[in-house]
């Protein structure tokens, strides 16, 4: 099981389709937990918390530290997962579950940004004051191993 962190700090209009694509994880039994990090004054972030079942957090180290599960997703908020993922998180996990990037999609066509998320362990995210997934991917040398 993973708790999936979505780091909305940044643009959060894309929340809701990703939480909408995180639906068949939780019904699947692979994600058990969903946690929102934006800030304090972010409009609509609690009412969407309260609607989706989700958690609201000011900081990632913030929502690490709620995660019930050990094993963290940590996404942006405009990142769409591409079909099977299910599968391919579950089939890293019985692997090992070595922190890995996770390839998604974006909304903005062909030639836009292709964003990443990170699959890893909780306990590799303490210490890390100011953590957004840019800088755990280069702290971490996550290049080569992509899943999903």
């Amino acid at each position: 099981m993973v708790s999936v962190i979505i780091d909305a700090r940044i643009g959060p209009e894309g929340t809701p389709a990703l939480l909408a694509q995180l639906t068949a994880g939780a019904v699947d039994g692979l994600v058990r937990q969903v946690l929102i990090v934006a800030a304090e004054d972010q409009p609509g972030i609690d009412a969407l918390c309260e609607d989706m079942g989700a958690e609201a957090h000011q900081t990632l180290e913030g929502a690490a530290q709620a995660a019930r599960a050990d094993t963290l997703m940590i996404l942006p908020a405009d990142f769409r997962l591409r079909d099977g993922w299910i599968k391919a998180i579950e089939g890293h996990l019985a692997r090992g579950g070595e922190p890995a990037v996770v390839s998604g999609f974006s909304e903005a066509g062909l030639f836009g940004r292709r964003p990443f998320g990170v699959l890893l362990e909780r306990d590799r995210l303490e210490g890390r004051r100011g953590a957004d997934l840019q800088r755990l991917r280069r702290d971490l040398g996550l290049r080569a191993r992509r899943i999903g």
